[in-house]
């Protein structure tokens, strides 16, 4: 989103930051959000359909579901991001930041921050509503916002990870397709069958 929003590379950096520990989410975020200012939640909905996204996430959440999983994304994009995520892509809830708007128009206010306490939070809260215990549940995360998660539960996946979602995960795999975890996550199924 923020090449559309034209701050990609303030973004990056920031992220880069964040990754070494130098920034916090929540000054991440703030940064982020200015880059939202005056523009529409209209155009935004426009430029969804173009993001860059990994082959696969379709495939990946239907073998989830005829599996008996339950597809989540706990995640720290934005809330317009994480909706139109979770509904192209049937994720049964999503989780996220919320930015702040008026009359349509982002103002380039955070409404409701959300880090990386919050995703594992949103992902243990949804699987004690499933009645699924954590030890019986999987995450697929490349960062360190996904270390907390990857902490709380029995199964995770660093994705085309960094250094240390790699040393936190049970699991690595580096695939062009997210249909590549698939082998990982079928021990969960034949860990209930």
């Amino acid at each position: 989103m923020a090449d559309f929003l034209g701050h990609r590379d303030e973004v990056a950096k920031a992220e880069d930051a964040y990754a070494a520990g130098v920034l916090d989410n929540r000054q991440v975020s703030e940064l982020d959000a200015g880059g939202w200012a005056g523009v529409s939640e209209k155009q935004v909905l426009g430029w969804l359909d173009g993001l860059p996204l990994v082959p696969g996430i379709a495939e990946t959440v239907a073998w989830c579901r005829r599996n008996g999983l339950v597809p989540v994304l706990a995640t720290l994009a934005w809330s317009p991001v994480g909706s139109y995520l979770a509904g192209r892509f049937g994720f049964h809830s999503f989780s996220g930041p919320r930015l702040e708007s008026t009359d349509g128009r982002f103002t380039g206010r955070v409404a409701r921050h959300f880090d990386e306490y919050d995703k594992r939070d949103f992902a243990l809260a949804q699987a004690r509503s499933l009645g699924v215990d954590s030890r019986a549940c999987a995450a697929v995360g490349d960062s360190r916002s996904d270390l907390p998660l990857f902490a709380s539960i029995g199964l995770s996946v660093a994705f085309n990870a960094s250094e240390t979602a790699r040393a936190a995960a049970t699991a690595t795999v580096d695939d062009d397709d997210l249909r590549g975890v698939l082998p990982i996550l079928s021990r969960l199924v034949t860990a209930t069958r």
